[in-house]
């Protein structure tokens, strides 16, 4: 599709009282007889735990990988809530994290400790802590690298973490727990807990009122589509503003809390902080502040129980379910209500146009855990799957099984090739998957 339009800036920004704010791709932004174009976003997603599909009753019952593989599968139990969105996904079945394993005697039990730090390096955390700590850049950071032109290089989010330093266990750093970026072997990078300060960093700090104050888009001359569409993204934000206002006012009035040492803009549910985090990702993407994301979901060891989820069961004891069928099948009930959320911020993307497509046309998503059976520490049969187009470079509708041993760096070396960084070795990786 060509637009005869005179062009805006896509940095353009709406300037009113007290804000500026980025704004979505819009028809007026684009040269006269250009084709529609927009980039590519990457967004990187863990969840620790591993899968009751990777355990050997998980693999008889396919509660995660479909029996079939190629295409037109039957979506497996776990990942039933991402069926509608059939043609973006793409299923990478038995690849192994063996840079998660311990290497030596002193680092046997501590798999918990180090597994966040592997799952977008592929490499092998150093057992130390402090100005020793080494492990390897994240595909996160090497595709912000690669790009040029956004106000923040990449988003990092977390749901819960406790700094990045001191001892975690085992004489790991606590580095190696609550981050799964880095910019490089020697420096992991901070996740951002508290949805309030997430939303002042891409709309701007220090803001009196809305952050939409002021903002005038009849003075545009937009046409009728970018206007909607600008409609529907400002009604984004001051959705995610009032939550955030509502969750503050609540948590200053409340006499106890459920996490009592949270920020005020920390929800207690932590499906509501999920949800809040995702939006806010998405409306990062949308108006192009970034094209990068690195969202951790939970903590290794996190006990926590996932209300809405209707499992009554800790996470961590959970996943230690000792080869108990029926406990199996409940932790099979948990990962599916964790999908369920990636699936609606995919449905999200999905629903937001973008260029000569929406969101998820052009993005690649990648979610999973470095675990798999956890009830084991065990890192072989990877829990994980590939959303989005890529912009043409992933076709969905795919289930990909791997040689028995494969590496998990060849899923990371696959990605960032997919987005076209040229670049032949990742981590432990032996090659790349044909997608």
């Amino acid at each position: 599709m060509f637009l005869p339009r005179k062009a805006l800036s896509r940095r353009t920004v709406l300037r009113g009282i007290s804000s500026a704010i980025a704004l979505p791709l819009l028809d007026a932004m684009l040269p006269a007889q250009t084709r529609v174009s927009a980039p590519t976003r990457l967004v990187c997603i863990e969840m620790v735990h591993g899968s009751a599909g990777s355990t050997p009753e998980g693999r008889t019952k396919h509660y995660w990988s479909p029996s079939q593989a190629g295409r037109d599968f039957d979506f497996s139990y776990s990942l039933k809530p991402l069926e509608p969105l059939r043609d973006f996904i793409t299923i990478i079945s038995n690849t192994d994290a063996r840079t998660a394993e311990a290497q030596n005697f002193t680092e046997g039990g501590a798999d918990h400790f180090r597994s966040s730090a592997v799952f977008f390096t592929a490499a092998h955390a150093k057992q130390t802590q402090g100005a020793g700590i080494s492990n390897g850049i994240s595909i996160d950071q090497v595709y912000a690298q690669a790009q040029r032109g956004t106000r923040i290089p990449s988003l990092r989010l977390s749901i819960e973490n406790i700094g990045l330093s001191g001892s975690c266990g085992f004489n790991y750093d606590c580095a190696y727990m609550d981050t799964i970026s880095w910019s490089s072997a020697t420096q992991p990078l901070p996740m951002a807990v508290n949805p309030r300060v997430v939303f002042e960093q891409l709309l701007g700090s220090g803001l009196r009122g809305s952050a939409l104050d002021g903002v005038e888009t009849s003075l545009l001359g937009l046409g009728a589509d970018d206007t909607r569409r600008l409609d529907r993204f400002f009604e984004s934000v001051r959705t995610i503003e009032r939550e955030i206002e509502t969750i503050e006012r609540h948590n200053a009035t409340a006499i106890t809390r459920e996490r009592g040492e949270a920020p005020l803009g920390v929800p207690d549910s932590w499906e509501q902080h999920v949800r809040l985090m995702f939006e806010l990702q998405a409306l990062a993407l949308e108006a192009d502040i970034t094209r990068v994301s690195a969202f951790k979901m939970s903590r290794d060891v996190n006990n926590r129980v996932f209300k809405e989820s209707g499992v009554l069961h800790p996470f961590h004891t959970l996943s230690h379910h000792v080869e108990t069928p029926s406990l199996i099948e409940e932790f099979a009930r948990l990962n599916r209500y964790h999908v369920s959320l990636v699936a609606r911020f995919l449905e999200r993307l999905r629903a937001t146009p973008d260029g000569d497509g929406n969101l998820l046309d052009h993005a690649l998503v990648m979610y999973g855990s470095p675990m798999g059976d956890s009830n084991t520490h065990d890192h072989r049969h990877l829990p994980i799957f590939l959303a989005g187009h890529a912009s043409g470079a992933l076709q969905g509708n795919l289930h990909h099984v791997c040689d028995p041993g494969t590496p998990h760096g060849n899923t990371l070396l696959t990605i960032l090739r997919q987005l076209g960084v040229d670049q032949n070795q990742f981590g432990d990786s032996s090659g790349t998957h044909s997608l």
